[in-house]
């Protein structure tokens, strides 16, 4: 009897709660500006703090490392760059030199993007804040192994976008029409059964920047190699920064 009066007493308190209305509103609301730049004592003291690690970053960032006889950019030329054609390179010998030695196996390809090169190497002096501006993303080399069949897959979307991605082991023989003569790898016709392996950045080989002939592949190696730290080996391994002229893409004309 008792549990059902407390039963009874529950549910008409339950009732009450729910009929009732909230009398209050919200009538002001009220604000305070704090500056965050004022010259306090305090934020002096943070940047008392701060400033010898700056000035320590700084030195390292501002090191030389080599010497660029002349300016790469990106935004000259139509099927390939100066410096495209170096980060490609560099890229190609690098991760060629990892992967052979983690795996046994040869790099045939590199194809970077070239929207990811994000900064000129400028004529003069070639510091590790080189490398930062032109890479400050934190990509990975990656190895992608691909039948011959997605090499050309490959080759159709370079012709389809027309834009200057930088490319190293393969030649491609356009005619003056566009349309595909010929793709060498190495000297030899391209194999359509053959297993290449190509090297990219870990974006383009999930299939950023549409290039998802990536994510239909035989076999994924991850080098672990940021590409800005290839730039800076490369850079203390060389007196000057010497991008080939050698054209990847070639249009024939009659």
């Amino acid at each position: 009897m008792l549990a059902k009066k407390h039963f009874v007493l529950i549910i008409t308190f339950s009732f009450l709660l729910l009929s009732c209305k909230s009398s209050y509103e919200i009538v002001k609301i009220e604000g305070k500006q704090i500056i965050v730049s004022d010259t306090t004592a305090k934020n002096a003291e943070i940047e008392n703090f701060i400033k010898p690690y700056r000035e320590h970053i700084n030195k390292d960032l501002d090191s030389i490392l080599a010497y660029c006889p002349v300016t790469l950019d990106k935004s000259k030329g139509d099927w390939q760059t100066n410096i495209g054609n170096f980060m490609a390179d560099v890229c190609m010998t690098e991760s060629n030199q990892l992967f052979l030695k983690r795996y046994q196996k040869k790099v045939d390809i590199c194809l970077l993007n070239h929207g990811g090169i994000r900064s000129i190497i400028p004529k003069g002096n070639v510091t590790t804040r080189t490398a930062f501006e032109v890479m400050p993303f934190e990509n990975n080399m990656i190895v992608v192994a691909l039948k011959g069949t997605q090499i050309k897959t490959l080759v159709d979307y370079l012709i389809r976008e027309r834009k200057p991605h930088p490319l190293s082991g393969i030649k491609i023989v356009l005619e003056e029409n566009l349309q595909l003569k010929s793709i060498s790898i190495d000297g030899k016709g391209l194999d359509l059964e053959q297993i290449y392996y190509v090297t990219t950045s870990d974006y383009l080989s999930n299939g950023g920047d549409s290039m998802v002939f990536f994510l239909k592949n035989e076999g994924v190696f991850d080098l672990d190699y940021k590409i800005r730290n290839v730039l800076i080996d490369y850079f203390k391994s060389v007196d000057q920064v010497i991008a080939s002229p050698e054209p990847r893409i070639v249009i024939e004309s009659k």
